[in-house]
């Protein structure tokens, strides 16, 4: 999919602060408030947005602590993993889930209230699983995270063609 500037904008606007309003969203892109609707629209149909959430800010709901856990299951058959996958994800200290390829299937990050936590977690709830052949934990002294992600460009990664860029079709 290609982008033009207007899409740009309005995406980077987006991603910056959904709760804006059209009229706010038209003027920073330059285009007409009807325009920038439909073209908000248009990226919302394809599938480039799929949806507006709010930010927590996690010391703020009692989950400041961190870690990243990489797991290991055995057998790795595709009904293991994906039993697995589907099990972990829905779990409440959860806050994402990475299906990797390595010495490890999976990443897991989590947010918990104390480092007592990630332990209860990795005992209580990986470990007992037994599916769970190996465990490796990392705490997370901090995390930067972008939360303004620009559409790929042809010409930088080398993908398709390397014309310029274009209006979402």
């Amino acid at each position: 999919m290609e982008f033009d500037s207007v899409d740009l904008v309005l995406l980077r606007a987006l991603q910056n602060d959904a709760r804006q309003t059209n009229r706010d969203l038209a003027a920073k892109a330059g285009v007409s408030p009807s325009t920038s609707l439909e073209r908000i629209r248009l990226l919302r149909e394809q599938g480039v947005v799929t949806g507006y959430h709010a930010t927590l800010d996690l010391e703020a709901v009692g989950r400041p602590v961190q870690a990243l856990i990489s797991v290991r299951i055995r057998p790795p058959a595709r009904p293991i993993i994906n039993g697995f996958r589907e099990w972990a994800a829905q779990l409440p200290e959860t806050i994402g889930l990475f299906v990797t390829s390595g010495s490890h299937d999976f990443l897991i990050h989590i947010a918990v209230p104390s480092v007592n936590g990630v332990y209860a977690f990795v005992i209580d709830r990986l470990t007992e699983r037994r599916e769970v052949a190996d465990v490796q934990t990392t705490l997370a002294y901090e995390h930067v995270q972008s939360h303004c992600v620009e559409p790929a460009r042809s010409d930088r990664y080398g993908v398709g063609e390397t014309g310029g860029p274009g209006r979402v079709r």
